[in-house]
């Protein structure tokens, strides 16, 4: 059974051991590490029969959440995860107060931009060279 939860210090090596699955540069466990402890961050793993298999997180400033980072192992895509994940993300930012949310995706990453526009998320404009390794412009992309 798929169960989506806040992502404790404990899940922080298996985050960063997808999202270095994922990702040309992925975050270390540190990093998820600071956004569990802080107060402005809302992070989630999906877990499955005791195994991370993916998580979410957002950071929070007055009214608005900039999404950071979705990311689901290979080995389990296609199975909407993801996309629970973000429901997830944005049901937790409301009520925390959070009305605009925005996030980047490499603009070649079809199956990630097609996830977000079936969350309500449109695209907003494009950050030129926003990634690197390789480089490649970010489309950025908001729900209100």
């Amino acid at each position: 059974m798929l169960i989506i939860r806040d992502m404790r210090p404990e899940d922080t090596t298996a985050a960063a051991q997808i999202e270095a699955e994922n990702f040309s540069r992925p975050w270390q466990a540190s990093g998820f590490l600071d956004a569990v402890h802080s107060a402005h961050a809302i992070y989630f793993v999906a877990e499955l029969d005791g195994v991370i298999i993916g998580y979410a997180g957002m950071w929070t400033a007055l009214d608005e959440g900039e999404i950071t980072n979705v990311s689901v192992k290979s080995s389990c895509w296609g199975k909407h995860i993801g996309r629970q994940l973000v429901e997830a993300l944005v049901e937790a930012g409301k009520k925390a107060g959070v009305s605009s949310f925005f996030l980047e995706v490499r603009q070649s990453n079809k199956r990630a931009i097609a996830l977000y526009r079936s969350c309500g998320f449109e695209e907003a404009g494009l950050r030129k060279n926003f990634y690197e390794s390789p480089t490649e412009h970010a489309v950025v992309m908001c729900k209100r």
